[in-house]
């Protein structure tokens, strides 16, 4: 029996068939990761293969795992040396993203699309809550909006509650597996109930202390709209993992680095220290912005403490 992965809690996987029936799945045996070392071995998105165990109880095991065509990990919370794949097999990757209530660092931006793009998954960045910024934040986003622009990244202002640009958003989706990512309490779930009344999922609210979202999502969950989208919410994310990237890897995932390093005289320059670096020189003539420098340079190493908190703003 094939299957598609909706749902992944702890051990037990809801697997859903051609014909809509769900079955509660298990895993059977020993599986690896398609060489990754992961703390889930079964992601939300995965077809997989399963023998039914059960059929009055709709309950089965899983047997084997296509391959996927690509997919999003974190570093698991627990276990620092281990990785968690959020999601698999996803068209677009739409990242949400505030300057307040809660913040969004630029360097969880900049972590995010390394990410995404070393996975060949392509990113939208959703600026939200338009109808809440202030002076000062409009301020901020249109920065960041045209940075982003500018390098090739597409982006949106838009406002789930007045219902700005949400009909651009759902043209990308038709039709299409998207992932929903960023922190709690930016509007993701706000977003799919407004896509589909009919879902009615619950949503976060923002702790004053200190701007952050309550998780309300536990586990990746994968959604159906009437459009005949696929959404797959995350939880609120912490720590996007880079996994299999090399220091001298990282500039070739910033794409205006990776435009401007062919003039650099070293063909290793990592455009830190290096004599003769056209990087460097970029900055000094303001042709790459000065937070996403800082950001590649916390990326080259391996800044983990400052990724969270510091926005740059």
């Amino acid at each position: 029996m094939k299957g598609l992965v909706y749902k992944s809690t702890g051990n037990w996987y809801d697997v859903r068939t051609d014909s809509k029936k769900t079955y509660k799945c298990n895993i059977k045996g020993k599986f690896r990761s398609l060489g990754i070392k992961s703390t889930n071995p079964v992601a939300v998105g995965d077809h997989v293969f399963f023998e039914i165990i059960d059929e009055s109880e709709s309950r089965g095991n899983i047997t084997k795992i296509e391959k996927r065509k690509n997919y999003i990990i974190r570093k698991s919370v627990n276990l620092s040396k281990q990785t968690h794949i959020i999601a698999s097999n996803i068209d677009y990757c739409f990242l949400f993203v505030t300057p307040s209530n809660p913040n969004t660092s630029t360097l969880f931006i900049d972590r995010v699309l390394l990410s995404t793009k070393s996975f060949g998954i392509e990113t939208i960045i959703l600026f939200n809550k338009l109808d809440i910024y202030s002076k000062d934040d409009i301020e901020y986003i249109d920065e960041l909006f045209n940075t982003y622009t500018k390098i090739g990244y597409q982006c949106l202002k838009i406002s789930v509650k007045k219902r700005v640009n949400i009909d651009k958003v759902e043209k990308f989706m038709n039709n299409n597996v998207s992932v929903f990512t960023g922190h709690s309490g930016v509007g993701k779930t706000s977003l799919m109930n407004e896509l589909d009344s009919e879902l009615n999922l619950k949503t976060s609210k923002i702790s004053k202390q200190n701007e952050q979202g309550q998780h309300t999502t536990t586990f990746a969950e994968m959604f159906d709209l009437n459009n005949g989208a696929k959404i797959i919410d995350s939880p609120g994310i912490k720590g996007f993992g880079l996994i299999d990237i090399e220091k001298s890897e990282i500039g070739g995932f910033f794409p205006e680095i990776a435009s401007l390093s062919i003039d650099c005289k070293f063909n290793n320059c990592l455009h830190y220290n290096e004599p003769n670096c056209a990087i460097k020189k970029a900055l000094e003539n303001n042709q790459i912005s000065n937070f996403r420098y800082n950001n590649y340079l916390s990326l080259l190493n391996n800044d983990e403490d400052n990724f969270r908190t510091n926005s740059f703003k």
